[in-house]
């Protein structure tokens, strides 16, 4: 893993951003302290615009936010919360971590960039909360924690399969984010049909 950046171009470059920004949109705290861990163990060779991730206040805050994170994820309602208060930061935080790959230096491939991953982080975003919302909606607990975890395993992969096989991950990414806009219109009406029927059922208690 050592060389993961040695030979990095600009294919490589650009399905990190998309990783990067994607998986921001509902593993912000993992992404940060993942790659700034990464960088500072040596298993990267950051680009320049994300060696500050590695920085060892910055990889403490991030470490502790993971960490909360990782049990405030996992517990129905709370989850949901969660999402609710972290939406303001996940998508610009994709945005700023995409164009970080790049970097000042080149501003219009950056530009690009944050771009793709504010819009990719948009998209995990919505469909992570709609998705947990419908989950929510049963009472039993165990579906919220696999979900959950299956999200700690997909920042992993998804930032080796951008660095390691940029092809399959811009093929892969495409089909996934076309099925998070089929399943986050399908879950948003049917949110929006169970909201309805319990309105109604209140309605009529009353």
């Amino acid at each position: 893993m050592a060389d993961w950046f040695t030979t990095l171009g600009t294919p490589e470059l650009l399905a990190l951003a998309g990783a990067l920004g994607w998986a921001s949109g509902f593993r912000l705290y993992a992404v940060v302290f993942l790659v700034g861990m990464a960088g500072a163990a040596g298993w990267m060779d950051l680009p320049a615009g994300l060696r500050v991730l590695q920085h060892p206040v910055l990889l403490g805050t991030s470490g502790f936010m993971l960490f909360v994170e990782f049990f405030a994820d996992k517990i129905p309602v709370v989850d949901s919360l969660w999402d609710m208060v972290n939406s303001v930061i996940r998508i610009p935080a994709g945005a700023a971590l995409a164009a970080g790959v790049f970097g000042a230096d080149s501003g219009t491939l950056a530009l690009a960039a944050a771009l793709l991953g504010g819009s990719l982080a948009a998209t995990s975003q919505a469909a992570k909360t709609t998705t947990r919302a419908a989950i929510n909606s049963s009472p039993e607990p165990f579906s919220n924690v696999a979900m959950s975890l299956i999200e700690d395993g997909l920042v992993v992969g998804a930032v080796w399969l951008a660095t390691n096989h940029p092809v399959a991950f811009v093929v892969l990414m495409a089909i996934v984010v076309v099925l998070m806009w089929i399943a986050t219109w399908m879950l948003f009406k049917f949110l929006r049909a169970v909201f309805r029927r319990a309105r109604s059922f209140f309605t009529v208690t009353a």
